[in-house]
């Protein structure tokens, strides 16, 4: 039995990675679906997991005071996130998407000086102008609608960033990590829904099937990331969440055969160096 709650902590972050990994090949599998369709979905199956969650540990509480500003700005911000990740899932390579929306961590940084009062320093500055350069060459920007997809990425990185941002702050205060996903989920769902009965697209069972799978593996992803850092500091363990890339590249390989060009690679690298950097020298530090 694992003792070591640093190791507990890695190894759940990196089954983390692979269901996303896994929500990100469901999300591309169920086809050609509007993206607010595919975000409603996912997002119902994470809050009726959180909720049964919640039920069982007891844990039901309402948002009080600042809580409540910081719960709306990560649910507008996540639902934003998403749909754009969305958006460039299902319009470029699965792994080049992937990778695009794993800068979150640092734009959760640039994020944490107003949200936190976290002062950056310069390495932590220099590592987050090293992670843009990197998706410079992942986003390969040449102004045309053929880079919109990627563009949409960065948006949904930028989301992503600000919302985990919202999250450390809603946890610090002692606001429970099931109660953020569900409220954020249940958020998505009302906010998504009226497009969905306006402009509902009729699925193919095996549509609905892919649909509640890529919920399911957000779900799973969700939880194994909350424990992750309930068991040790992010900035011990966050560089592991990259593992994701590995798991997308291997899946986005053997199911549709796509294998990220030598621009992508050099863009993974920079930005995976970048986040190395950043892990070092936050243990470093301490």
């Amino acid at each position: 039995m694992i003792k070591n709650d640093k190791t507990k902590g890695i190894i759940y972050i990196i089954v983390s990675a692979f269901f996303f990994a896994l929500m990100g090949l469901f999300v591309k599998l169920s086809g050609d679906l509007p993206i607010i369709q595919k975000s409603f979905f996912r997002n119902a199956v994470a809050c009726i997991f959180a909720f049964v969650l919640i039920t069982k540990n007891k844990e039901w509480a309402l948002p009080k005071g600042k809580n409540i500003v910081f719960l709306l700005i990560r649910a507008v911000a996540g639902t934003a996130g998403i749909l754009c990740n969305f958006y460039a899932l299902s319009n470029m390579n699965l792994a080049d998407a992937s990778m695009l929306n794993k800068l979150s961590p640092f734009f959760a940084v640039v994020f944490s000086l107003f949200i936190l009062k976290e002062k950056a320093n310069l390495k932590q500055i220099l590592a987050v102008v090293t992670a843009f350069i990197g998706a410079l060459f992942v986003m390969k920007p040449s102004f045309s609608f053929e880079a919109f997809p990627a563009f949409m990425g960065f948006l949904g990185g930028i989301g992503a960033g600000l919302a985990y941002a919202c999250v450390r702050k809603l946890t610090q205060n002692g606001f429970k990590g099931n109660l953020i996903i569900f409220y954020f989920s249940a958020f998505s769902c009302l906010v998504t829904f009226p497009w969905l009965v306006f402009d509902f697209t009729p699925m193919s069972a095996q549509q609905w099937l892919y649909l509640i799978l890529a919920g399911l593996s957000a779900s799973g992803g969700q939880y194994f990331i909350t424990t992750a850092y309930s068991k040790a500091p992010a900035k011990e363990i966050s560089v592991y969440d990259y593992s994701q890339i590995i798991f997308t590249t291997l899946l986005s390989l053997v199911v549709f055969g796509d294998l990220p060009d030598a621009l992508s690679f050099v863009g993974y690298t920079i930005i995976i160096f970048a986040a190395l950097f950043n892990a070092w020298n936050s243990l470093r530090k301490k």
